[in-house]
């Protein structure tokens, strides 16, 4: 029989209002399989259940949009057009929110990532230029093309509205969300209880954010950047220096990070990863081999279809746990056995769902099919 609901019952009821009520409070949930492994809790914040664009990007995208409305410089319904330069996930974040609050988005991304993204950002309504990759130097670098395009808008008479270059590499708004959103939500669902947070960076705003405020609760909480290869932010953790061993000497004109791994990695410095780089106590590389495995594994043991950088934080967070030692690089596993062990709570970042790496990330990772007794040194490696 179906319950009739008396008036009285209902003035509690919560109702969203709209889309953009539905980013933020995402669960924190135990991985199961790597717990068990390992000893200690290690748990994801499922930041792909953000109800917009289905990431960490929604957080930010909403509240650099939300700054600039404040600061007059967009204004809802007016023509404003949004002008962005990422590789896919700000974007979707960006296009959606837009829609939402009146606005449109045109997204400048490099042409070597995943078609789903652009395709799906296309279906949003955006504008879509895939650029070719380029050096950050060059004009025509994604960032540098959505900077140049935002201008021009804003310079033509003929055209409705303003260009609002979002600028989400350099936008403090980006750090900012993660401080006053992810950071204080970790620390709550933890019951203020976790020994470490293990996350990668793209533009750097989530370590920075949630370092500053978990460590402003918890200062002897280990913060750990997980950083694919070909990414130069390893090397400015451990040295001070931007530099990947990839990269030959005095050629720092490389187009892009060397890796499968979209999302996280990068080989400049950015403002929002410069406002958290000093809290953060260390830093690996996860190889893409290792990335790849660890995908793998999440499907098969625990029904996880996760993107790339979730695997390379799911892979860093065994190292923190005191598996490092499983490493292929074997990079800083003394040190970071000697700091964790069994009974460790480690808090990582699990970012965007694996349909969003179709056509290059899981294309290499391949089918798990029906196996279902993978061992974890067989995953890792010896």
């Amino acid at each position: 029989r179906t319950k009739k609901i008396k008036e009285e019952d209902t003035h509690d009821v919560e109702i969203k209002e709209g889309i953009e009520a539905c980013v933020g409070n995402t669960p924190l949930f135990r991985i199961k399989s790597l717990s068990e492994e390992t000893g200690c809790d290690i748990l994801g914040k499922a930041e792909f259940l953000n109800g917009a664009g289905g990431s960490p990007k929604d957080r930010v995208a909403l509240n650099m949009i939300k700054t600039a409305e404040e600061e007059g410089l967009l204004t809802p319904h007016s023509g404003d057009t949004i002008y962005e330069g990422t590789v896919g996930s700000t974007g979707i974040s960006l296009a959606t929110i837009c829609r939402a609050r009146g606005y449109l988005a045109h997204i400048c991304m490099p042409s070597d990532q995943a078609t789903e993204k652009s395709d799906l950002l296309l279906k949003l309504g955006a504008v879509v230029d895939r650029v070719p990759p380029a050096p950050i130097i060059d004009p025509m670098h994604f960032v540098n093309r959505a900077r140049n395009l935002a201008a021009d808008h804003t310079a033509d008479p003929t055209r409705p509205g303003r260009g609002y270059f979002a600028d989400q590499f350099e936008n403090q708004a980006n750090w900012q969300a993660h401080f006053e959103g992810t950071g204080p939500e970790i620390y709550q669902q933890c019951g203020g209880k976790l020994d470490a947070f293990v996350a990668g960076a793209g533009t750097g705003g989530t370590i920075a954010g949630v370092a500053r405020f978990l460590k402003s609760k918890l200062p002897n909480l280990r913060v750990v950047l997980a950083d694919p290869q070909g990414s130069g932010l390893f090397n400015r953790i451990k040295n001070g220096v931007m530099f990947d061993t990839l990269e030959k000497e005095g050629t720092r004109r490389r187009s892009q990070v060397d890796t499968i791994v979209e999302g996280i990695g990068i080989n400049r410095v950015t403002a929002n990863f410069e406002a958290g780089r000093e809290l953060i106590d260390d830093a690996i590389k996860v190889n893409d081999e290792e990335a790849l495995a660890m995908a793998r594994w999440l499907a098969e043991k625990d029904g996880m279809f996760v993107g790339s950088s979730s695997a390379v934080n799911c892979k860093w967070s065994l190292g923190v746990a005191g598996y490092s030692h499983l490493t292929k690089e074997g990079v800083a596993a003394a040190r970071l056995a000697r700091l964790s062990g069994p009974g460790q709570r480690i808090v990582t970042i699990l970012c965007d769902s694996g349909t969003r790496h179709l056509s290059k990330f899981w294309t290499h990772a391949g089918d798990i099919g029906g196996k279902t007794d993978s061992k974890l040194n067989d995953i890792i490696g010896d």
